[in-house]
């Protein structure tokens, strides 16, 4: 299937989305960071088949514009709301990807009777600020994006296609998918959408962002979908201890929400595992619609 690109004027800004049609209740699916919403190339025809599926590429990231300033939730979640009222979509389901999950819970906390129901792959539970001894100087070291402005292609294709998970399932495909989020000059340099700046002010909104804090309130059913693979780093298994502990909060504190672990899985699940991701969000909204 493939979908219609298309951009919408909101908010001031033009924004570019992926529609792959599909004749049922609407479902929106949301990027993470550094991303775009060709990571869903591989999934959204499968999930056409139940739903009428979009993608957005959020401000600052794929083909929408990117201003200096908005990285901050509300405005993200003011771009999405313009963006569903722009195309008439009524009460649709969110999938969030990473970041992208955070916007959708944020979305759907911030207006109850928006969102039909939730999906947060692999993100939208986690608090960085809640690790422990972690410090926003911590928290930025770790989570800087590497410099990749500049890099020639050649050369960054040659450690992506080696990407512990992604390897397995690399393809001409999923090249085409990672290379969307950068512009590629003549000279075969490669450059991020999403410059460093605007990506060091979604860090800091993330180390902000208190998901703990919106679960009491959300009111459609969400699933919570994250992952788990064995790796000898031993910062690994203090990272899947504050995702088991996060993930167990939501559970406690949600009046709705459902949780199917995804094991041996990378966090890029869209490209990895996408026909199980397609299974598990129809699963769900079978048993909550």
């Amino acid at each position: 299937m493939t979908p219609r690109d298309a951009f919408v004027d909101l908010r001031g800004l033009s924004f570019h989305y992926r529609d792959w049609g599909g004749r049922g209740e609407p479902l929106l699916l949301l990027h993470g960071l550094a991303s775009n919403s060709r990571i869903w190339d591989l999934t959204a025809p499968l999930l056409a088949r139940r739903f009428r599926v979009l993608a957005l590429d959020q401000r600052g990231h794929g083909l929408s514009d990117k201003p200096d300033g908005g990285y901050d939730f509300q405005s993200l979640t003011s771009d999405l709301q313009a963006f569903i009222q722009a195309l008439d979509l009524e009460r649709p389901g969110l999938v969030g990807h990473s970041w992208g999950a955070n916007v959708a819970l944020q979305f759907a906390a911030d207006q109850p009777d928006a969102a039909s129901w939730l999906v947060l792959v692999d993100g939208g539970f986690l608090e960085i600020s809640a690790f422990p001894d972690m410090t926003w100087e911590r928290a930025l070291e770790m989570m800087s994006p590497p410099p990749l402005a500049g890099l020639k292609l050649e050369a960054f294709l040659q450690g992506a296609r080696n990407w512990p998970g992604l390897a397995e399932v690399w393809s001409d495909e999923v090249q085409e998918i990672v290379l969307a989020n950068f512009r590629i000059d003549e000279d075969k340099t490669i450059h991020p959408h999403l410059s460093r700046e605007n990506h060091l002010k979604i860090l800091r909104s993330l180390w902000e962002h208190k998901p703990s804090a919106l679960w009491p309130g959300l009111r459609c059913p969400a699933l919570l979908m994250p992952t788990a693979r064995d790796h000898q780093d031993p910062r690994n298994a203090i990272w899947m201890e504050q995702k088991q502990k996060a993930v167990a909060l939501a559970e406690e504190r949600g009046p709705s929400i459902q949780v199917a672990w995804m094991r041996d899985t990378i966090h890029d699940v869209p490209l990895q595992r996408p026909w199980e991701l397609a299974k598990g969000i129809e699963r769900f909204v079978a048993g909550v619609v």
